[in-house]
């Protein structure tokens, strides 16, 4: 199986160094962001980003995770037994720029559930979207404002993003 690399360590730290810069410059600091994770990947991908704006604007940005497996729209036809994980918002998110962090953005369902799953945390401000990767073939109107890599790819293709924190490795790669 052809699996090339499309992003290695280095390539993923940038990507997550540019993508802080931009969550704060967006909107002129970071006393109103905070970062939810989209269980699996995004979750330590939040924290990363939390830490590198910590250090160049010495504000802890609250990072939470969240499951959106109970709102997604396809559990009943994929006939797979999903892990359901703990959410863990432990702040207020009403009024806030809540930013979900996810690893690759493809059809936009799984940001579709993740906004029905958020509300029930509270009314923010706004809400923006972070990915490491986009890798196109949206079926509904949903965009990421900030993205660390966009990947064209087939239907056939997957993208696979590997994380030390989980995987041991930190690279993105495509599975043909």
């Amino acid at each position: 199986m052809d699996c090339p690399q499309i992003m290695d360590v280095d390539d993923i730290r940038r990507a997550l160094t540019r993508i802080s810069h931009e969550v704060v410059e967006r909107d002129k600091g970071a006393g109103d962001i905070c970062l939810v994770g989209l269980h699996t990947r995004g979750v330590p991908l939040a924290r990363r980003l939390a830490g590198i704006i910590a250090g160049f604007e010495g504000i802890e940005v609250p990072v939470g995770t969240l499951d959106i497996t109970l709102y997604r729209d396809d559990l009943q036809y994929d006939g797979l037994q999903h892990e359901v994980r703990q959410s863990d918002i432990g702040f207020d998110i009403t009024g806030k720029v809540v930013v979900l962090v996810d690893e690759v953005i493809y059809t936009g369902r799984t940001t579709r559930a993740a906004l029905d799953a958020l509300m029930d945390y509270g009314r923010p401000r706004a809400v923006r979207l972070a990915v490491l990767v986009d890798r196109g073939h949206r079926e509904l109107p949903i965009r990421a404002d900030f993205i660390g890599k966009n990947i064209p790819t087939s239907r056939k293709e997957r993208v696979k993003v590997s994380l030390a924190e989980i995987d041991g490795i930190d690279e993105v790669t495509l599975i043909r």
